[in-house]
């Protein structure tokens, strides 16, 4: 089990990346987003997808941000059934649960659920989560930890996200 966690960019990035190798090697591989929506139209779920990869794009967007918390809410329980209904079957060799761990850190999604299910898990199924601030449990329970740091980020310089870049 990996954790992709920190203030920094590229942990999202860093998932789909080893999702691709995963395809590669001839894994079934599976993403799940809590975050973004399908209005991001995220340039890597456009390439996973020709690949075989079996995305889920089951955000409501930047959450915080929501004009109706109440339904983003039930939106992030509602990916991570899905999410748990896919590391359960044992069907998939990689399960990419990407921002899990901001409904986790609001108590959306309690904690103890998620560490219960991957650690449950099929031997043969793996899991990535990503996320800012990633819970102890789920730290303590990862094989590899990695903490993305911010040094410099365009946004705070008023750059814009690009579409080819970021997203």
């Amino acid at each position: 089990m990996i954790v992709n966690t920190g203030d920094g960019k590229g942990k999202s990035t860093a998932a789909f990346g080893t999702a691709l190798r995963a395809v590669a090697r001839g894994w079934k591989v599976c993403v799940i987003q809590f975050v973004k929506s399908e209005r991001w139209k995220v340039g890597e779920r456009e390439v996973a997808i020709r690949l075989g990869v079996e995305w889920w794009t089951l955000g409501d967007g930047f959450t915080w941000d929501s004009p109706n918390m109440e339904r983003t809410e039930a939106v992030a329980c509602e990916a991570w059934r899905v999410g748990r209904e896919k590391i359960e079957s044992g069907d998939y060799g990689l399960v990419v649960l990407d921002e899990v761990t901001h409904p986790m850190t609001w108590d959306w999604i309690p904690t103890d659920q998620v560490v219960s299910a991957i650690r449950s898990r099929p031997p043969s199924v793996n899991v990535i989560a990503t996320g800012r601030d990633a819970p102890t449990e789920l730290i303590e329970l990862a094989d590899t930890v990695t903490e993305m740091r911010n040094h410099k980020h365009a946004f705070d310089q008023g750059v814009r996200a690009i579409r080819g870049i970021d997203f």
